[in-house]
């Protein structure tokens, strides 16, 4: 699986990691979202057992291994601007206009 990620997107996402380190996830999150679900990038401390690195022209990416199957091998992820969230797509499929980052490195998990 693969990302080519625009200059402009990856400008913003390195401004997001704040100099910190992390991996940004790829994940379709159903939770509470009052839909089928919704792709968000999570920004994650560490790679899981049962995430697989995704290969990119720039950024750390992983997906978990249950997830895998709802994205092609090959998309993109753009950036405008003026807004906050991203393009994610591939070449038949638009995954979403407006992905959200949501850091989850200070986030504690009970």
């Amino acid at each position: 699986m693969m990302i080519q990620v625009t200059p402009l997107a990856e400008r913003k996402l390195k401004e997001r990691l704040e100099d910190r380190p992390g991996f940004f996830k790829l994940f379709y999150d159903t939770e509470g979202c009052g839909c089928d679900g919704i792709n968000v990038l999570l920004i994650v401390s560490e790679v899981e057992d049962g995430d697989s690195r995704i290969e990119s022209n720039s950024l750390p990416f992983i997906v978990s291994r249950q997830q895998e199957i709802f994205y092609e091998d090959k998309m993109r992820l753009d950036a405008e601007e003026r807004f906050s969230s991203f393009k994610l797509d591939s070449d038949s499929q638009i995954y979403g206009k407006n992905i959200l980052v949501r850091d989850m490195r200070n986030v504690s998990t009970f």
